[in-house]
């Protein structure tokens, strides 16, 4: 046994320790089983029942198409994870501005609460036209509409959050005379920081099927545009490998600020 933890020692990376990589392999290896196991049947679909290929192609025929269009995947990746970016930069700067607003005056909540509420219920493609009208249809436009969609989650999350801190945290800050403004820098931010983040990575989601939808109304660029130029060609093949770039697209945007919440120290 004790050889064989020195031969593990031996062969891990420096300043990597055993548990990280062994948390890392439990948390990868049960999806990519089962996503070989979806691969696999789908393979086995295709070949037992002879579907065309415009209907159901194989993931061979999915894996031709991506890199027979990998250059325009891409490119029009790159347009979408940008607008997504900056849409949701907007949204998470917005949103946490008004959770601050809201969570510091009483005012403000009432004020502010209905018009957050109003702006989630109303349907992207209902403001798209006025935004368009306003902005134009460029990146910049599709951004802003990205960031009506990620506003809502961040601000409520984060209000939820800041309003949760225990009072014994704050009472005790008060009690060493500290000042509000540093007892909410330095207590209640990190007390509420899950909830900051939970709403952060939920708007992360958001903020690529915002802009794939913005882009399928404005059918300039993006993925939202390849899928649906693929789509109207019956390309399916295409199709199909968009939309596996785009949900790799969704899950980058998402694991970002998971690490990020795993790196920072709030302690």
């Amino acid at each position: 046994m004790a050889t064989s933890d020195r031969r593990l020692t031996a062969v891990e990376m420096p300043g990597v320790s055993g548990r990280a990589v062994r948390s890392v392999v439990g948390h990868v290896w049960p999806p990519v089983v089962v996503a070989a196991a979806v691969i696999a049947g789908w393979q086995w679909v295709v070949t037992a029942t002879g579907v065309p290929e415009v209907i159901l192609p194989g993931p061979g025929d999915v894996v031709t198409a991506g890199l027979a269009a990998h250059d325009a995947l891409l490119a029009a990746a790159a347009t979408t994870a940008l607008t997504a970016a900056v849409g949701l930069l907007g949204g998470v700067v917005v949103g946490l501005a008004l959770a601050f607003a809201m969570v510091g005056s009483r005012t403000a909540t009432v004020v502010l609460h209905p018009y957050l509420i109003a702006l989630r219920i109303a349907p992207l493609i209902a403001i798209a036209p006025l935004v368009f009208l306003w902005i134009g249809d460029g990146v910049l436009a599709r951004a802003t509409l990205v960031a009506t969609m990620t506003v809502f989650p961040v601000a409520i999350a984060s209000v939820d959050g800041l309003r949760a801190v225990p009072e014994e945290y704050t009472d005790l800050a008060r009690s060493v005379r500290a000042p509000p403004v540093r007892v909410f820098l330095r207590v209640r931010i990190p007390a509420a920081a899950p909830s900051v983040f939970a709403g952060v990575k939920l708007a992360a989601a958001l903020a690529v099927v915002g802009t794939v939808v913005a882009e399928f109304l404005t059918l300039q660029s993006g993925l939202g545009y390849r899928l649906f130029d693929a789509a109207e060609y019956l390309r399916t093949s295409t199709m199909f490998a968009a939309l596996l770039v785009l949900t790799g697209l969704g899950l980058c945007f998402y694991l970002v600020p998971a690490a990020i919440e795993r790196r920072l120290d709030w302690s």
